[in-house]
């Protein structure tokens, strides 16, 4: 609009100023001095009275104030104006680019108003107006009167959109069918709608005569362009457009209900155009947000909508295995901690025992829980796991050698699976290790790349039915399963038919992992299994429910928007005219579409890239701004200035001084002094009893037996391992204290490496609640030692089993144990510290059967089992105890059979080889492996 600097309305007053000087001359003219008549009276009171001087002149700083306020009056009556307008416009057809996106809508009446002057100014010239808006879907570009250019400006709007400025190129292109614009005014919003926007270089190709530019105020031009619900806070990103100065919002964050329930601050430095602010809030708080924004900004770029989708997730995360500290690498959970610690929250449980830890998870409402190789839960707990899962609830499983082992009957995994598992060398393997297949365009994995350079060395099978391929999320080149589920009323159950650690397949250590666990866990309940809605992420098509309007309030006007593709990372995807930004989906369960992609940054529209001279104008709200009033009611400050200044040197504000009086005192308190006296330190007396027993036996080693309930077989348990621990403190540095006797319904089992547990079947069969004491026991590193006492193995289905070896099938038919193995002739346990081929006790026919290796079975001479760690289990039918048993007089109480007191020195030998093995299982299992690494320092 070829806006002015400055201007002034009557510059013919500024002649006035001409005067100034003579107005200095005036004011510091001196008086002539008065002649002097002697009165002879006075005299006396001239000696007596105080005489008052009158300066000859005035001050020069009162002059000075007295000629500014002069200026003043003078340059108010010449009314000087900042940024005049002018209305002249070039001769041709004008056109009128307005900028109606969402950064419009702070200020959408003043570019109605800045419009409407145009429009003036073209009717005024009799000069033909093309209107056109940048984000309106439909354009009529073709140049009318002045009057249907206001019809268009009166029905226009702002739109929660980025503009789409090439589309109306086009239309005025088209519209103008070659003839030259005279002025083209484009009322822009400022900001680049994309990096290749070249808005400003296209309307120079159109060659108009003159080429305005009209920009509001940028400072207020901000956007959130993403938000991370992170472990303790929620993150909020931002971009402005206007970086000059600092400046500092505060963000609220609203319910579903449009309450505000919590606030934060985002602040930018100067300089900085992008920024991340956080609102601290409780994880349950942060699951209720429903929508960002910054307070005082109303744009649909100030609001950040949150759906289901992006709540965070309670995860509860259980083992079959214990964690290894020093090798987390091979802990079954460490590669699902790592996927999921940034997306949701995980919870482990507080005790081993799944008996308990199951019934405290589930209380606590999470929506998914993930099991890494748990082959059989205690029986009581499947029934209120099956409720959690159909109350919706997501079980996600994975495989390993306990999954392997479980019964067909399991049903708590979503497909029948085989017995035993695939492996590659193995009785059901491959030619070579398989890759993965294309995911199928069903499942949640849908739109993710086949993942390359993984490949499937192990999985577990799953029987072939009907639905098996409806149930398949994921599969492997040859056509098995990979990831399965099954619905069970409002939950699933998902299986990963590999482990969850690297040994069996490299998905774990890959990112696709990561990717696959996270939305998994978005399909689930974000309030848990007893959320009434949920996510929206699995239909073929979502249905707008709620759209944003451009000053960022959620409206049911739908329009013409149409269904939205859930199947896209929507963080990423920017709004459009068919999917403008809002709520997709319905009540039940919706997503999100924000107006910018996540790490969109706001750009400046650069004039310089029009390649001609381009006028910088500004909204009329900003123009035509006249300093007269300014510049009176300065004059009118002088004035007062002045007059109180004469008035205070002519004494009219004599004031008298007082002295001040009083002082102020601090009194001090006798009582409160008295509060500062030392007092005598009490503390309270938390002890329990039993805590003594416990703090020796935390001090000492023991080796414990299970109290049977049978007097001689307790007996003969407590002179085994009496004979054993004389035997250790006799031949090892190890000096165990007296063996312990431990009831494991009640006492504290993990104060012990190994637990010798003798079957009887006449004694009292173990509770559920013991059982399932005994397997947390085992799961967090201890070993039960299991001697049925025979010499026939409760596993070894060569012959019938004895009345022990059936007791002891049904103790072991309500734990989770790994598959068995006799000891391999290569195992730790044979040379931990002496060199042993077989391990007798009493008798001598029986194995010793432990944790089967994983790569045993594959035909590898590897040391030791997965993890370098210890078996949970160790099972013989020898009569250990018998052997080892020794009187007060150190003689051997049983004869060995057949009587060889060379067996019986072998059996202590087994005994020391199981307490080393038990104690330094790690360090023992690393010295099988340096034949290999001298190998290798020798390459």
């Amino acid at each position: 609009m070829n806006a002015l600097p400055f201007a002034f309305a009557n510059p013919a007053v500024l002649l006035a100023l001409l005067s100034l000087p003579v107005i200095w001359w005036l004011l510091r003219l001196t008086p002539p001095r008065p002649q002097t008549e002697a009165f002879p009276p006075l005299k006396i009171l001239a000696s007596v009275l105080k005489r008052e001087e009158t300066p000859a002149q005035s001050p020069w700083w009162l002059t000075l104030l007295r000629m500014l306020l002069a200026a003043a009056v003078i340059l108010a009556l010449a009314d000087p104006v900042v940024n005049q307008r002018t209305t002249t416009l070039a001769t041709g057809p004008m056109v009128l680019l307005i900028d109606n996106s969402w950064a419009s809508a702070a200020d959408w009446q003043r570019r109605l108003d800045t419009a409407h002057a145009l429009v003036d100014d073209a009717e005024a010239q009799d000069v033909p107006v093309s209107t056109v808006f940048t984000a309106d879907r439909n354009h009529d570009a073709t140049p009318a009167n002045a009057a249907t250019a206001r019809e268009k400006l009166a029905a226009a709007g702002p739109q929660p959109l980025v503009p789409d400025r090439r589309r109306a190129l086009q239309a005025i292109r088209e519209s103008l069918g070659g003839t030259t614009p005279g002025t083209i005014a484009f009322i822009s919003d400022g900001v680049k709608s994309d990096d290749t926007d070249t808005v400003l270089a296209d309307l120079a190709t159109l060659k108009p005569q003159d080429l305005r530019l009209i920009e509001g105020d940028s400072t207020k031009t901000i956007a959130l362009t993403a938000a991370a619900n992170g472990a303790d806070q929620m993150t909020v990103s931002a971009s402005r457009l206007a970086g000059t100065n600092a400046a500092s919002y505060t963000l609220i964050a609203q319910d579903g209900q449009g309450r505000p329930i919590a606030s934060g601050a985002l602040a930018f430095a100067a300089g900085e155009t992008a920024a991340a602010g956080t609102i601290a809030a409780p994880f349950e708080m942060r699951n209720d947000f429903a929508r960002i924004s910054i307070e005082g900004q109303a744009s649909a770029g100030s609001v950040h909508l949150l759906d289901d989708g992006f709540k965070r997730r309670r995860v509860a995360l259980l083992t079959g295995e214990a964690g290894d500290d020093f090798q987390p690498l091979l802990s079954p959970l460490y590669y699902i901690n790592r996927a999921l610690q940034p997306y949701a929250d995980l919870i482990e449980p507080k005790v081993p025992d799944l008996a308990q830890s199951i019934p405290e998870i589930l209380a606590g409402n999470p929506s998914v829980v993930i099991m890494a190789d748990i082959g059989r839960l205690p029986a009581e707990t499947y029934e209120p796991m099956q409720r959690w899962i159909a109350n919706g609830g997501t079980l996600i499983r994975f495989a390993g050698p306990r999954l392997a082992a479980a019964p067909a009957d399991d049903p708590l995994v979503p497909v029948i699976l085989r017995q035993g598992e695939r492996a590659f060398g193995g009785a059901l393997s491959w030619a070579e290790p398989q890759p993965l297949a294309d995911f199928p365009a069903f499942g949640p994995f849908a739109g993710m790349a086949r993942p390359d350079g993984i490949l499937v060395k192990r999985q577990v099978l799953a029987e072939p039915t009907p639905d098996l391929a409806e149930r398949t999320w994921a599969s492997l080149a040859d056509g098995t399963p990979l990831v399965t589920v099954r619905n069970v009323n409002g939950g699933r159950i998902v299986l990963f038919h590999v482990s969850a650690e690297a040994t069996w397949s490299d998905l774990p250590i890959s990112g696709h992992f990561v990717e696959m666990l996270r939305r998994i866990v978005q399909l689930s309940r974000s309030g848990g299994a007893s959320a009434e809605t949920g996510a929206a992420t699995t239909a073929e098509a979502l249905p707008p429910f709620r759209l944003l309007t451009a000053e960022g309030v959620l409206s049911t006007e739908t329009g013409d928007a149409k269904p939205l593709d859930p199947h896209r990372d929507l963080s990423k995807v920017a709004s459009t005219f068919d999917n403008p930004p809002g709520l997709y989906g319905s009540e039940d369960g919706f997503t999100a579409l924000n107006l910018l992609p996540a790490g969109t940054t706001l750009q400046r529209l650069d004039p310089a890239t029009a390649g001609m001279a381009v006028t910088l104008d500004s909204l009329i709200g900003e123009e035509a701004w006249s300093a007269k009033p300014a510049l009176f009611t300065l004059a009118f400050l002088l004035l007062v200035a002045d007059s109180l200044i004469v008035l205070f040197m002519g004494g009219a504000f004599a004031r008298r001084l007082r002295p001040a009086a009083g002082a102020a005192m601090i009194l001090v308190s006798a009582f409160a002094a008295a509060t500062l006296l030392p007092m005598s330190e009490a503390r309270a007396d938390d002890s329990k009893p039993g805590d003594d027993i416990i703090m020796e036996r935390l001090n000492n080693t023991h080796l414990a037996y299970v109290i049977t309930g049978e007097p001689d077989v307790d007996r003969m348990s407590e002179l085994g391992l009496n004979g054993l621990t004389d035997y250790l403190t006799y031949r090892t540095t190890l000096e165990p204290s007296p063996p312990v006797g431990v009831d494991i319904s009640k006492d504290e089992l993990s104060l012990f490496p190994i637990i010798y547990w003798p079957i009887s079947a006449s004694a009292p069969m173990p509770s559920n609640s013991t059982i399932s004491r005994i397997d947390a026991y085992m799961r967090a590193g201890g070993t039960v030692l299991f001697d049925t006492r025979d010499q026939f193995s409760a596993l070894d289905t060569s012959g019938a089993p004895t009345a022990n070896g059936e007791r002891l099938q049904a103790i072991l038919g309500n734990l989770d144990i790994p598959p068995l193995e006799p000891v391999p002739t290569d195992h730790v346990l044979t040379k931990s510290f002496y060199l042993l081929s077989n391990f007798p006790g009493r008798y001598s026919g029986s194995p010793l059967w432990i944790e089967a290796r994983q790569d045993a079975r594959n035909g590898s001479s590897a040391g030791t089992q997965s993890g370098d760690g210890v078996s949970p289990i160790m099972i013989t039918g020898n009569d250990f105890a018998g052997a080892w048993a020794i009187d007060a007089n150190g003689a051997a109480v049983l004869p060995t059979v057949p009587p060889d007191e060379t067996q019986r020195d072998y059996a202590f030998r087994t005994g020391v080889n199981i307490m080393m093995y038990m104690l330094t299982g790690n360090y023992k299992a690393d010295q099988v492996h340096i034949p290999a690494l001298l190998e290798r320092l020798g390459q």
